[in-house]
């Protein structure tokens, strides 16, 4: 997985493109009609149920808008929050609210989709052992912030990109001429490069997952589009060899007895491509 290091600056680089995307030369709304001098409060007013998430990605926001704005919390990530509850105040010039209203907005409103969606998904697992997975199936330009509403809402990241982990998938298989020629390519490309990268590759059916095992060295195991009876078969035959992993259209409905067949993880990429922002909105009084 990356680093602290690497996740933060991802974040930097969204907040920065994003300003650049809505300010441009300026916010001349603003610029004509308040004057710079002026000061204001505003309120985050929630107005619907859910987990709220991108409370400390919005001071972020406001810190990099302008440094001397004050916010203080009231309600913190991850928290269940109700239609009329207030999250947070944000003081100082009203001209550098307003720079920063939009994309505090706009991300606050998908992270807490993501983290809603995702908390309903870890809920329906309780009093098993399987964690709930994101994917890369993520907003172009906008991953970081993403991944970062799964874990508020209790889930796990998989990898975050193409470079942190390998993942042979079924093109990648058949593009290199089989399952266990893939594998072994991917080993000797490791070994050349010195580099230390964790295996997962998909299945998909019972004869690949044989194949895999017999290939060895593989992390995680993906079963992909499988149904419940070739799960749980899927199950007994990796033992502890390593990992499983569910995915292919899973859904609240399924959910549940995918885990119930005794998999590690069940992957998602409803959690961020399929979720409806939730509504926030930032009111000065």
């Amino acid at each position: 997985m990356i680093t602290e290091a690497q996740f933060q600056n991802e974040l930097q680089l969204i907040i920065r493109n994003g300003i650049r995307e809505d300010i441009g030369s300026g916010d001349h709304s603003s610029l004509a009609c308040i004057p710079k001098e002026v000061t204001g409060k505003a309120k985050l007013l929630v107005k619907e149920d859910g987990i709220i998430a991108g409370v400390e990605f919005a001071k972020m926001i406001f810190n990099f808008v302008d440094s001397n704005l004050e916010i203080e919390t009231f309600i913190q990530d991850g928290s269940s929050v109700n239609y009329s509850d207030i999250v947070f105040h944000v003081s100082g010039s009203s001209q550098s609210i307003l720079k920063a209203e939009r994309l505090v907005l706009n991300s606050m409103q998908r992270m807490s989709a993501i983290a809603t969606k995702t908390k309903m998904y870890v809920d329906l697992l309780e009093g098993t052992s399987t964690k709930v997975l994101d994917t890369r199936k993520t907003t172009p330009g906008f991953r970081a912030a993403e991944k970062w509403a799964v874990k508020i809402g209790g889930g796990e990241n998989h990898r975050f990109a193409l470079y942190d982990m390998i993942m042979l998938k079924d093109n990648h298989n058949d593009f290199a001429g089989g399952i266990a020629k893939a594998i072994q390519k991917t080993k000797d490309y490791l070994s050349e490069n010195q580099l230390d990268l964790k295996i997962i590759v998909e299945a998909r059916n019972l004869n690949e997952v044989e194949e895999i095992l017999n290939s060895g060295g593989v992390y995680r195991i993906l079963l992909d589009n499988f149904n419940y009876e070739m799960t749980k078969e899927a199950v007994k035959l990796i033992g502890n060899k390593c990992l499983t992993e569910s995915s292919g259209n899973i859904n609240e409905k399924t959910i549940r007895h995918y885990a119930e067949c005794g998999v590690d993880y069940i992957s998602s990429g409803a959690l961020t491509h399929s979720v409806y922002n939730m509504d926030l909105s930032l009111k000065a009084f």
